[in-house]
């Protein structure tokens, strides 16, 4: 029994670090690739420039990149947050008919490739004249967002007891008082949660906003794919500079949460 334990532990951390490595090892080259100088051979360049990040924020205009890029996911994270918390709350508080069938509902765009909803919802979106807008690629963004703030909110307002907001309104508060006084601060680390999850998602969020974005409304990992892939040439120090900016962008809104957050927290409650 113990040699079993012992060999599954010694087959865990082997993973594990080979997994590690693999990352750390393809991090470190498009970081380093970014910032080197005549790197042909060898393990590391022989001089380092910040030439590709001056070459790569001029080329993609970076202040209104990122400027776009923040406007939709605030957009969507902001826009989640006010339908998904009532819904939360009556998926937390009430049980009530088809209540599984809308949890499965809720799933869908999360299981599905986003691609199966994406191009209908493109084709609508060309339409009604939304998409290339900046409007149309938060409408389309919101798909599998608005779920996904539900879901993660979901567990958080289970974990409040419903004897505190009973007592609250026996000492007189309103619905209104018991929301904002009671309700909001208990249930903070979840919004929290669920804002900084929203974000990240909306920013790594490819397929959808691909369809749906024009010149002036693509966000930093729309136009990552472009440099990689569109008619042109770029040099490649130039493109992993633009990696290592949205990697950092996306590291810091995950460490943020993960700062403030548990894991075990955002488990539904049994009933």
């Amino acid at each position: 029994m113990g040699r079993k334990i012992n060999f599954s532990v010694i087959i865990f951390y082997t993973g594990l670090g080979l997994f590690l490595i693999n990352i750390l090892g393809i991090l470190t080259t498009v970081i380093l690739n970014s910032l080197s100088k005549e790197w042909y051979s060898g393990a590391f360049p022989k001089a380092f420039t910040l030439e590709w990040y001056k070459y790569m924020a001029k080329d993609h205009d970076l202040p209104q990149l990122l400027f776009v890029t923040f406007i939709v996911s605030f957009s969507v994270t902001i826009i989640s947050l006010i339908i998904g918390f009532p819904t939360a709350y009556g998926l937390a508080r009430y049980n009530f008919k088809f209540k599984n069938l809308l949890l499965s509902l809720l799933l869908l765009p999360m299981l599905i490739p986003p691609m199966t909803y994406g191009i209908p919802l493109a084709a609508m979106l060309y339409k009604i004249r939304l998409a290339t807008k900046i409007s149309g690629v938060i409408l389309a963004n919101l798909i599998p967002i608005v779920p996904f703030v539900i879901l993660v909110l979901t567990p958080f307002i289970e974990q409040v007891d419903p004897n505190i907001e009973s007592a609250a309104k026996i000492l007189g508060a309103g619905k209104l008082q018991t929301f904002f006084r009671i309700l909001i601060p208990l249930t903070l680390p979840g919004i929290f949660t669920a804002s900084i999850l929203a974000i990240v998602r909306t920013i790594a969020m490819f397929e959808l906003t691909f369809l749906v974005s024009g010149p002036k409304s693509q966000t930093i990992v729309v136009a990552l794919y472009y440099d990689a892939y569109a008619a042109g040439v770029r040099p490649p120090q130039a493109i992993d500079a633009l990696a290592v900016v949205y990697f950092l962008i996306t590291m810091t809104f995950l460490v943020i949460a993960l700062k403030f957050v548990s894991p075990t927290q955002m488990v539904f409650r049994v009933k």
